[in-house]
């Protein structure tokens, strides 16, 4: 019986597996082998002609340098968030953590477009001289990342023993004092797995940079784009591919390391802390200003500039054009089709992805007593969450290099409208695996074995009790899969064809068109993706609120 159940398993495994190498590690795979090879056989001068290029350094470099800033950044903010959000007692604290939660998912074309209506010509900011900087770039890439800190901090800081703080306060040590010599030793890890986390975000970033960043500060996902899709040099995008899958590996390496070195803190029965004005006030206008100037201020730039006409009159005009748009505008047709046409793609994005995510959960999840079967669902597990490690413009490319008539199918999928919503289901993937995998994990295995000692087999345990139990999951994983594919833009720079452009596309050609008129269309379109996306989000992390089911970032 034992053995039968193990080939179901084995079974019904291989859908997502199949999913994965045919439309993952595959074009992947190809991707590579086109940087090594020439006419099949391994070539190593024209890899070597491309690394001596200043450009390619100088892309990498600036990845690099991005990164880094980025990172360093969002963990001086993210401290401070953490601390408020998690071990600070106060009214709507929940509330606001699942407020802080959206800029994690929302779009980057939402996000560079409300940084340039804040720092851009006629912007808020725009007196400062900051607009398309260094500077604005690296604000911009902290917007997203600041959530990645403090929920992972705090995370672990709510459940830190708060017995050696209180001590060496007793003795007279300042609360500085006390945090630096007590608490931040103990914190040390988890801000570092949160770096080393936000850092592969921040080098994998398309949408931020190749809005606000131009080719002055391009970096390896901007400059595959430009190499693919300008200069029709495949060769070079497939060796920056590499680098940068070499770049992704090592920050996935040590932030997997050092997430296992935080699985247990203390557990102590009150862990928070009422509020007190002599000791937090100071953290506390650190908070309210890092987060009026990096997320308050971006997205109410971006809605008022919304409503602006280009005559700076206050109007619905930037809206109505975007159904009914004039010759000027790079829009062939209202953006009504484009809307349309991204809900779909991030509907079956989101079906798909929680589908096959919950083939992944229940196959990893289950006893069995062979060593080598548990390897196995090791491997296996591995194998689901490696679309996490790399870039969604390595996938685009990958899949345009092998869609071809793949397997000797008399269709050329590029040229059909399937790859884009496949590619945003790789994406959205691991997030619900991460999602998911906690819960089934929690629940009893006495409750489970109730149910087969009163005769349930199973599969019928897996219907009646494991899948109940675990709904309000499901219907948290589907919301956040439903938000990623839908701000997906890295992937489907590649991907869209001209009669059919998901919304993100059109935000990014709006944006960059010379005519004020299309470029204010682009900032109404921002604003209706963004809020198309926060409401979902919103939604899915009230639930997660509401049935006490946490989200892991990534």
């Amino acid at each position: 019986m034992l053995k039968v159940d193990r080939f179901w398993w084995a079974l019904l495994a291989l859908i997502p597996a199949l999913f994965v190498f045919i439309f993952f590690i595959w074009p992947v795979l190809s991707l590579i082998f086109t940087g090594i090879t020439e006419d099949g056989r391994l070539e190593f001068q024209s890899i070597a002609q491309i690394l001596k290029r200043s450009r390619t350094w100088g892309v990498v470099g600036q990845t690099l340098l991005q990164a880094f800033s980025a990172t360093a950044l969002s963990v001086l903010v993210g401290i401070p968030a953490a601390f408020i959000l998690y071990r600070l007692q106060f009214p709507g604290r929940k509330a606001l953590r699942a407020l802080l939660t959206v800029p994690f998912v929302l779009p980057t074309v939402v996000v560079a477009a409300a940084f340039m209506a804040l720092y851009g010509p006629g912007g808020m900011l725009n007196f400062l001289g900051l607009d398309r900087t260094f500077v604005v770039l690296i604000m911009a890439l902290t917007f997203f990342n600041v959530t990645v800190v403090m929920r992972i901090v705090g995370g672990f800081w709510e459940n830190l023993d708060p017995r050696q703080t209180e001590a060496a306060r007793m003795l007279g040590a300042s609360s500085g004092q006390a945090f630096l010599n007590i608490t931040l030793p103990r914190l040390w890890r988890p801000i570092a797995s949160a770096a080393s986390l936000v850092f592969l975000f921040c080098a994998t970033s398309f949408g931020v940079v190749f809005v606000l960043g131009g080719k002055k500060y391009a970096n390896i996902e901007t400059e595959i784009y430009r190499s693919t899709m300008q200069l029709l040099d495949l060769k070079t995008s497939a060796v920056l591919s590499i680098l940068q899958i070499i770049i992704v590996v090592l920050a996935l390496y040590f932030s997997s390391r050092l997430r296992r070195s935080t699985s247990s803190v203390s557990s102590v029965t009150d862990r928070v802390v009422a509020f007190r004005s002599k000791d937090h006030l100071s953290i506390l206008l650190i908070f309210i200003i890092t987060i009026a100037l990096l997320h308050a201020l971006p997205i109410y730039s971006l809605i008022s500039r919304s409503f602006r006409s280009t005559a700076g009159d206050w109007s619905f005009e930037n809206y109505l054009l975007l159904f009914s748009p004039p010759e000027s505008s790079p829009l062939a047709q209202g953006i009504s089709g484009a809307i349309w046409l991204s809900l779909s793609y991030a509907l079956i994005a989101m079906l798909a992805s929680v589908l096959l995510g919950l083939i992944t959960v229940f196959v990893v999840t289950r006893k069995f007593l062979s060593r080598r079967v548990k390897r196995g669902q090791s491997v296996y597990e591995y194998t689901m969450m490696m679309p996490l490690g790399v870039s969604a413009v390595t996938l685009g490319l990958g899949l345009l290099i092998t869609m071809h008539k793949p397997f000797g199918i008399g269709i050329d999928l590029r040229s059909t409208l399937v790859l884009i919503p496949i590619a945003q289901t790789l994406i959205a993937l691991p997030l619900v695996i991460r999602t998911l995998m906690p819960r089934l994990q929690n629940i009893s295995q006495r409750t489970k074995d109730a149910g087969i000692m009163l005769g349930a087999s199973p599969w019928k345990v897996i219907l009646t009790i494991e899948l109940p139990l675990l709904k309000n999951a499901v219907a948290i994983a589907a919301g956040f899969a439903f938000a990623a594919s839908l701000g997906e833009f890295g992937a489907a720079a590649f991907l869209v064809r001209s009669n059919d452009k998901t919304l993100p596309v059109i935000i990014a050609q709006l944006l960059s068109h010379q005519d004020p008129m299309s470029h204010n269309m682009g900032i109404a379109a921002a604003v209706l993706l963004g809020a198309i996306t926060a409401s979902v989000m919103v939604a899915a992390e009230s639930l997660s609120l509401k049935s006490k089911v946490g989200w892991v970032a990534w």
